[in-house]
Order: structure tokens, then C-alpha cells, then sequence
């Protein structure tokens, strides 16, 4: 095993070069210019004279670095990664890019922690009690719950409850992000309603497959050995069945690791919380192109750790994988 980590861990490093340069000459590609930005917000009066605007933007590219063509500024970029590691600096505030993933990184993971717990505790009692009680009516009830929270999209159920409380009872979740440092008890109530709300649009598509993987072993020839030895259906489910159709739900909860983590964009905007989907918005919308090009990189190294740590969770749930 301790080879076949060497070698994973070996290649994770070419791949996240790749991504380096595409994620670093695509976010260029974005209309508009950092710049323009900055003079839009200091005012045209400002600058002066249209000489004087001319020589402040020559000014400005050099402070920032952008007077140089863009493979140069990619060598700086990565040369700072590799030597420092340092994903960049704002050209805003000259802050480090990493030291801003990591203020918001915490905001996202409790996030994205509460919202695989939440899913998990859904989906996987309900796809074992659909498959286990097979077209009954509590089967049906499941499926048909486990397609509404396919259907139903985060952004507009968080809409929901943020208005039709505040109307209806003069009642809203608190806007204010509460530090867990600070006030913990606070802090989880804040963070159950948006972790519950993104827990359960991500338990639909678990909850699914659950049942079918479930399904498919309860009819494999050693289960119906236990069943005929009269083990208590308990067991027969619960040691038998469940930890041999967890494999794939395993790669569901994988791929959605990242998701949560850096795709919460808009359940992060409607409450409020301060995490990196509201950061990737800010520098998007500011043109920071170090910052957006760090936090990219960064959301590409969790996609494939998460690949990663799910392909050793295989070699738990099942013992015939063996990492060569």
C-alpha cells in the first residue's frame, strides 16, 4: 500500500501543474481588467489629465506585476508556490492569498462537515429501509423523497426560508457569522438550517443509490446463506450487507467533498457566512487574478485528495482491493 500511496501522491503533482495553467491563463480570459477596477473606484478625477490617467496605468501594471507577458507572470506565480508557498498576494490589498483561504477555509468546512453528516444520516437509513422493505408504502415514501431532493435546488429552499419565516412569523436566521471560538452554541444553531438545507439536496443522489446497491447485495447467494442459517435480520443487513454496498456510495460522498467545500457559493451568500464561496464571488468580482488563481488551485488539490482518500476507502469496505 505505502507504494501505491507513493506513486498516487507522485502523480497529483503533474496533474495540479496542468491545472496551475489552465487555471492561470483561463482566469484572464474574464471581461474586464483589475485596472479598470481601480480607477473606476478612485474616480476618473483622480487621475488628472489623460497623460497623467496614461502614466498612473503604466504605473499601476508595473506595481502589480502586469507589465510583463503572461508567461512570466504564470513563472513568478508558480515560482512563489513552489519556493514559498505562497498562492499569491491580492493586488488589492497585497494580503496573502493563502492566509485569506485559510481565515475562510474554517467557514466551509463546518459547512461542508454538517452538511455530509446531515446526508449521510438521511440517505443511508432510508436507502436500507427502502431496499430492505421493498415496494411497500414506506419504499415508496423514501423514493419519492429521495427525487425531491434531486429536484429541489439548494438556493431556492434557502430563499424560502429566508423570507416566508420573516413574513409569515416576523422570524429570520441570524445574517451576523458568529465565530465557533466565540460562542459555539450560537455558532452551530447559525450553521444547522443552511448545513440541513445542503445535506439533504445532497442526500437524494445517496439516498438512491443506497437503495439500489442495497438491493443488489440482499439477492447475492451469500446473504441468502444467512438468511437460511435464521440470523436475525438485523444482522443480516447491518454486518453483512451494508458495509459490502457502501462502496459506491463511498465515490458519491467523495465527489461531493469538493463540491461542499468550494461549491456552496450561493447557500454561503444567502446566509450570510463568510466562507470560500464568498471569497471565490469577492475576487471574481474584483478581478484579483492571484487570489482567484490560488483559491482555484487550492479547490483542485481537494478534488483530488478526495479522490484520493476514496480510492484507500476501498481497500476498507472491501477486502478483495489490493493496492499494488
Amino acid at each position: 500500500m505505502r507504494a501505491y500511496l507513493i506513486r498516487r501522491l507522485l502523480l497529483i503533482i503533474p496533474t495540479l501543474i496542468l491545472v496551475s495553467l489552465i487555471i492561470f491563463f483561463t482566469v484572464r480570459l474574464i471581461p474586464g481588467d483589475v485596472i479598470e477596477l481601480m480607477v473606476q473606484e478612485a474616480g476618473p478625477e483622480a487621475m488628472g489629465s489623460e497623460e497623467e490617467q496614461d502614466a498612473a496605468f503604466d504605473a499601476m501594471r508595473e506595481k502589480l506585476g502586469l507589465d510583463v507577458p503572461v508567461h512570466i507572470q504564470y513563472g513568478r506565480w508558480i515560482g512563489d508556490i513552489i519556493l514559498h508557498g505562497d498562492l499569491g498576494k491580492s493586488m488589492w490589498t497585497r494580503r496573502s492569498a493563502t492566509k485569506m483561504i485559510m481565515e475562510r477555509l474554517p467557514v466551509s468546512l463546518e459547512l461542508g462537515s454538517l452538511a455530509i453528516i446531515i446526508a449521510l444520516f438521511i440517505s443511508i437509513p432510508i436507502g436500507v429501509y427502502s431496499a430492505v422493505r421493498q415496494d411497500t408504502v414506506g419504499d415508496y415514501i423514501g423514493r419519492s423523497f429521495a427525487i425531491a431532493c434531486i429536484a429541489l435546488p439548494s438556493f431556492w429552499i434557502g430563499t424560502m426560508v429566508m423570507v416566508y419565516p420573516s413574513v409569515w412569523w416576523g422570524w429570520t436566521p441570524s445574517v451576523e457569522y458568529i465565530p465557533i471560538i466565540e460562542n459555539p452554541g450560537k455558532n452551530l444553531i447559525q450553521f444547522i438550517l443552511p448545513s440541513f438545507i445542503l445535506g439533504m439536496v445532497m442526500s437524494g443522489q445517496t439516498m438512491r443509490m443506497s437503495r439500489t446497491m442495497m438491493l443488489e447485495v440482499l439477492r447475492q447467494d451469500y446473504i441468502r446463506t444467512a438468511w437460511s442459517k435464521g440470523l436475525r435480520e438485523r444482522i443480516v443487513v447491518f454486518r453483512h450487507a451494508l458495509k459490502n454496498a457502501l462502496i459506491p456510495v463511498v465515490t458519491i460522498v467523495g465527489l461531493q467533498l469538493p463540491i461542499v467545500v468550494g461549491g456552496s457559493v450561493v447557500i454561503e451568500q444567502i446566509f450570510c457566512l463568510p466562507g470560500l464561496g464568498i471569497l471565490l464571488l469577492e475576487v471574481l468580482s474584483t478581478r484579483d487574478y492571484l487570489v482567484l488563481s490560488g483559491l482555484n488551485l487550492f479547490m483542485a488539490a481537494v478534488v483530488l485528495a478526495s479522490i484520493l482518500a476514496t480510492d484507500l476507502t476501498y481497500g476498507f469496505l472491501d477486502p478483495r482491493v489490493r493496492f499494488e
